[in-house]
């Protein structure tokens, strides 16, 4: 452990934003009496998160630099016979890296917030919730153990349902958060048990130590199957991935996230709750490195995300929905290339990913809040005119989600194509066509969005809802959606243009020494003699300047040009082509408008299946049987018992002494009967 990296450096990280969100959420609302106003309020949040950033950014330096590592426990809760229950902080290269991206984020997003939620009357509240959010990252991120990691695990869901449903007078945002809180317990329910698997066969809830037995575990079967034990903790373990970064089938609360004002869309989608689970596991690499059955597994599910989640960012009109639409697709680059054990690569887009999708998602505020609360892009056009800063710094995002070359997004989406082309697992082959055909279909909705918001005529007046006040973006305000956009105010500019420069060039310098040089070496497990795409991609890497080269001409670029050339055509050039299309292909556009009716088939299948089983064991088994048959029967039993015996209960002294005659002759006649029974059997002498 180096001297640089100390304990109550690395606890000020995560508790500098605690602390700004307990102030602004106590003393800053009505629960505290309002002591604090506004601008004290944001003020107290904004320095705690910059406290975090400014540890988080020394922190890498002496990581990257000094090669200083932590690890150790902080407090043990309990010890249960050989197991402990600590908190503790482990820092390497995957988390350091991991506490920079969160502060960052965090830290524009919240400048960001200022002007973004300034008329809003729960200013002070959201600020305290999304510090909140910041701490519980940075626990989960920061974590030795698992408990640890199930605690912070848990706090990013519950913050995000307060957040999601920030606005609670509206319906909607209610029912998405609600939605977001109920998937996510289907994916922590998987868990937990995984990590209640190791728990029991490993005895450990540490990370160092879980490692060490890792050889131990794998030698172990899972009771009463054929399944390895590290398979199935590995798929437990991935099923909880798959609710946090909303993995199909489990995507289907993260589109509806975006009822939550937009500064948290960019801090959930961006850099905290949704890369949970790809952090998770890249963190357990030495267990998942084990079972192949667990990495083709999540190479097919995130190849099924990162296609057909792309697909329906096609039809979306709601310009926040196109941008989460995005964020699915590209959760699923990560997966897949975790299944191909490129865990750097997929940690690497993650990173890359934070700065330009956060980009997106900020910008697509701003014009939100440009447009005066209009979120249809069919009913913008020309912003760019009005909104120079908002336009180039959304054409550097969208560039840098399409994958250009020398941009950020071109190194770690080429380089997973590239590890899942090079993997041989089962289901590789199938991951390698999902990848590729998404880069056309990314680039295809992304600058659909791009050039019906920042280029052609102007479209306000055409909005078919324009002088009907509706439920926007902030809660109840009505809009003139005839009036011109404008550039929004600099404490919303000024995030974009800060997170526009790492969008740009944050993959050219980061490249080399997080996916071939030492930057992970300790933090991510790979067995290269079975796993060869880290292998392949080190051999073929000459440097980022080359790579870009070699990327104009390849099949990945030719392809995302494609994607820009037919969203031009179709929505610049000849705009009616669309509107023919659709009317050619009803079915398929009304299979994407209905989402692959998983939300219907999780209201009418799932959850009325549910609710009849209820119904079922309520009606059919607690009210018939427990409380009919056991309760209610047994006390009728008694009670009929009992008004026979007041029948022979009379209190009179000649009732009494014949029933004892009649007890006595009984007997006599018993005995007399069973010794005549007994001698025709030839019993008797």
């Amino acid at each position: 452990m180096s001297a640089t990296l100390n304990a109550s450096t690395l606890l000020a990280v995560p508790l500098a934003p605690l602390a700004g969100a307990i102030l602004a959420g106590v003393l800053g609302t009505s629960f505290g009496g309002n002591w604090f106003g506004r601008r004290l309020s944001h003020t107290l949040c904004i320095l705690g998160v910059f406290i975090a950033f400014v540890i988080s950014a020394m922190t890498l330096k002496s990581v990257a630099v000094d090669g200083a590592r932590f690890n150790e426990t902080l407090y043990t809760w309990m010890t249960i016979g050989s197991l402990k229950m600590e908190v503790g902080f482990l820092v390497d290269g995957l988390t350091a890296m991991m506490m920079c991206v969160v502060t960052f984020v965090s830290l524009m997003v919240h400048i960001y917030t200022i002007g973004y939620m300034e008329e809003d009357e729960g200013y002070n509240r959201f600020f305290a919730y999304i510090s909140l959010f910041t701490f519980s990252m940075l626990m989960l991120v920061m974590s030795n153990n698992l408990l640890q990691l199930f605690f912070g695990w848990e706090a990013v869901g519950l913050v995000s349902y307060l957040l999601i449903g920030f606005w609670f007078t509206k319906p909607t945002a209610i029912f998405a958060n609600m939605k977001a809180f109920l998937v996510n317990r289907v994916g922590d329910f998987g868990f937990i048990l995984g990590i209640g698997l190791i728990a029991a066969y490993g005895g450990t809830l540490s990370y160092t130590e879980t490692f060490a037995k890792a050889g131990e575990l794998a030698k172990m079967g899972f009771p009463g199957t054929d399944w390895m034990l590290v398979t199935v903790i590995c798929i437990c373990l991935f099923i909880g991935a798959m609710g946090k970064s909303a993995q199909f089938p489990l995507h289907v609360w993260l589109p509806d996230s975006m009822e939550g004002p937009t500064p948290i869309s960019a801090l959930i989608h961006a850099a905290t709750m949704v890369t949970a689970g790809i952090f998770m596991v890249t963190r357990m690499s030495p267990l998942f490195e084990l079972s192949d059955t667990a990495l083709s597994f999540m190479m097919v599910i995130g190849a099924i995300t990162a296609l057909f989640m792309g697909f329906l960012g096609i039809i979306q009109n709601d310009i926040k929905r196109v941008v989460a639409y995005s964020t699915l697709s590209q959760l699923g680059y990560m997966t897949v290339a975790l299944g191909a054990s490129a865990y750097s690569v997929a940690v690497f887009h993650l990173m890359t990913h934070a700065f330009f999708k956060a980009l997106l998602f900020l910008a697509a505020g701003s014009v939100i809040m440009g447009m005066h609360h209009n979120q249809d892009i069919r009913w913008m056009g020309n912003v760019r005119k009005y909104m120079p800063i908002t336009w180039i710094t959304a054409l550097l995002g969208s560039l840098a989600l399409i994958g250009t070359p020398l941009f950020a997004g071109f190194y770690s989406k080429d380089s997973i194509i590239e590890a899942v082309h090079e993997s041989h697992l089962w289901g590789s082959g199938f991951a390698y066509f999902a990848v590729m055909a998404g880069v056309f279909v990314t680039a295809f909705y992304s600058f659909r969005m791009y050039f019906l918001v920042f280029h052609g005529k102007e479209r306000y007046d055409q909005n078919p809802d324009a002088h009907h006040g509706h439920h926007d973006d902030h809660g109840d305000h009505a809009h003139d959606d005839h009036a011109k956009p404008h550039e929004s105010p600099w404490v919303v500019t000024a995030p974009l243009l800060l997170l526009a420069f790492p969008s740009v060039v944050i993959g050219y310098f980061t490249i080399e020494p997080m996916l071939f040089g030492d930057f992970m070496k300790d933090a991510i497990f790979i067995d290269r003699e079975k796993h060869e795409a880290l292998v392949k991609l080190a051999e073929e890497f000459h440097g980022p300047v080359r790579m870009a080269l070699h990327g104009l001409m390849t099949m990945p670029f030719w392809l995302a040009l494609a994607g820009v050339v037919t969203a031009w055509y179709m929505y610049l050039v000849n705009p009616a082509l669309p509107a023919a299309i659709k009317s050619k292909a009803q079915p398929i556009y009304k299979l994407l408008e209905n989402k692959y009716y998983m939300d219907w088939f999780n209201e009418n299948v799932l959850a009325r299946g549910a609710r009849m089983l209820g119904v079922g064991l309520w009606k059919g088994g607690d009210e018939t049987i427990i409380d009919g048959g056991l309760v209610n029967g047994s006390a009728r039993v008694v009670g009929w018992f009992s008004s026979v015996t007041r029948v022979v209960q009379t209190g009179y002294i000649y009732h009494y002494a014949f029933a004892m005659i009649l007890g006595v002759f009984a007997l006599m006649s018993w005995f007399v009967w069973h010794e005549s029974i007994m001698k025709l059997l030839g019993f008797g002498q």
